[in-house]
């Protein structure tokens, strides 16, 4: 198999300008071949396939690759694009294979759960459960099922992070995960409780009662609604600063790919979690890296939200590193105030989000702190170290 590549300075955006603009053509659903077909003359096809790799779009290049196959692609890049491809899809049929199975485990145990995010996002984005990078399972389910959960996953062979102890005690992580250390399988359980990103608690009991069936691999799985996703991924990706392309590409792909999004219905959902300009810049995004098309009045309305607008400006600004140029703790924190919104609401929401302890502050080799007050003021402090490292603070 090829090596893998080593990571070139991606923080210089000028040296790979143009192979960004390659890549943001292949993740778009609106991509031209013609367009392409300028493009590609002088590409460095190893910082292209790097570049990819970082921003979880590799699969949705190998597409792109293979729809147009007069595209001159130097044979080992492209060996390179289909061993990875096939890596990729045997880890997806692994995934939902398990997928299939804890859902069985948890309805005979009475346990609901929604799937989000994953193969139920990937099929209705993009078609085909393989294309969507992902190495885990995620599944929404209710707080007061939470312990019954575990207790089943730990009986099915996982290890859980957040023990039985730490439940009993009320602890609240920023995930219940779970993993089987000899198949590398990690399940990831969340709730209105752990979607602490969430402006305003999450309406979990809307959401499950909007669930609908999701077509996958011949087997029809529960999930969030189509306008419950969209509010849902948008978050995600604001809590993680929107710093990879994938994430764009499946709010791209979920609106392009879904002519029939009740739009009142998303408005409702984002509003009932104070998410509104969460949507909208996860929509502006999609529409101005991805020219995903918007239907009216909603382009209209994302055109007029200038806090989207300000979000989505300083979003570009870091976007094509991939990461690679980690944001500075002032930087951070504006951005964590901006995604609220409002002179008032954007602090005391970062306040509630940097005095929020989660597993890494309260549990330390799997023991318990018994001392809350202390790990409410250590959070800040870990936070402070863990992200004020460069010059950028």
């Amino acid at each position: 198999m090829t090596e893998p590549f080593v990571a070139a300075n991606l923080s210089d955006v000028a040296a790979w300008e143009r192979e960004w603009a390659v890549l943001r053509e292949c993740a778009s659903p609106a991509r031209v071949g013609e367009r392409l077909l300028k493009l590609f003359p002088g590409v460095d096809w190893r910082q292209l396939v790097l570049l990819a790799e970082k921003h979880g779009v590799l699969a949705q290049l190998g597409v792109c690759l293979s729809e147009h196959d007069t595209l001159p692609v130097p044979p080992e890049f492209k060996q390179t694009i289909l061993e990875r491809g096939r890596a990729q899809n045997f880890l997806t049929l692994r995934l939902i294979g398990e997928l299939f199975r804890l859902l069985e485990l948890f309805a005979s145990r009475g346990i609901s759960a929604l799937v989000i995010k994953g193969p139920a996002l990937a099929v209705r984005a993009y078609s085909d459960p393989s294309v969507r990078k992902y190495g885990d399972l995620d599944l929404l389910v209710r707080q007061r099922d939470i312990r019954r959960a575990t207790e089943a996953l730990i009986a099915s062979g996982y290890r859980a992070a957040v023990s039985l102890e730490a439940i009993d005690a009320g602890r609240i992580p920023g995930q219940y995960l779970f993993s089987k250390a000899d198949s590398n399988l990690i399940v990831e359980l969340h709730n209105d409780s752990t979607l602490r990103y969430f402006p305003r608690t999450l309406p979990i009991e809307d959401f499950f009662s909007r669930q609908i069936w999701v077509r996958v691999d011949s087997h029809d799985v529960p999930a969030a609604s189509v306008e419950d996703e969209l509010v849902l991924i948008c978050v995600h990706g604001a809590k993680h600063f929107w710093e990879r392309l994938s994430w764009i590409a499946d709010v791209a792909g979920l609106v392009s790919r879904h002519a029939n999004i009740d739009w009142e219905r998303a408005t409702a959902s984002a509003r009932a979690a104070e998410a509104e300009l969460l949507l909208h810049t996860g929509l502006r995004l999609a529409a101005e890296v991805l020219r995903a098309k918007l239907p009216e009045p909603i382009a209209a309305g994302v055109q007029k939200d200038a806090a989207a607008a300000g979000l989505a400006a300083r979003v570009l600004r870091w976007l094509p590193a991939a990461g690679a140029a980690p944001l500075g703790l002032f930087e951070r924190a504006t951005f964590r105030m901006r995604m609220r919104g409002g002179l008032l609401a954007g602090p005391a929401y970062l306040l509630r989000l940097s005095l929020s302890p989660t597993e890494e502050d309260w549990q330390v080799d799997e023991r318990i702190s018994n001392h809350h007050l202390l790990d409410i003021l250590r959070r800040p402090i870990r936070l402070a170290r863990k992200y004020g490292h460069n010059k950028k603070n």
